[in-house]
């Protein structure tokens, strides 16, 4: 998960900071000229809803179903390129969905 103004600022910071030359090292590394941006971090579907029921508040109980398979085995991208020109992420994953929650009940007069 990355929040959106995270995003924006690393392709400013891109277009702003690094140089495509900086990107490879020899001619034979001109196809890897390719910047991920990521937080370097990953998250589980029940650490995300554990998040979301504090965030909002839920009292009730979360049921996983533990007889499905596990789902998409864990892919974290890899945004090492990027920190090293001095790029961090700002907006970690819970501080991103308090603000969601706090825009979303603001659109809807105070009110779920």
């Amino acid at each position: 998960f990355l929040h959106s103004e995270d995003l924006a600022r690393a392709m400013i910071f891109a277009m702003q900071n690094i140089n495509f030359k900086d990107l490879t090292k020899n001619k034979k590394e001109i196809q890897n000229t390719h910047l991920n941006i990521s937080t370097n971090t990953s998250t589980s579907i029940k650490d995300l809803a554990l998040m979301i029921k504090d965030i909002v508040g839920f009292k009730g109980n979360i049921y996983f179903n533990a007889d499905k398979p596990d789902g998409v085995l864990r892919r974290l991208t890899d945004s090492t390129k990027l920190r090293s020109f001095g790029f961090k992420t700002e907006i970690s994953l819970d501080k991103g969905l308090f603000m969601m929650y706090e825009w979303y009940k603001n659109q809807n007069g105070g009110g779920l």
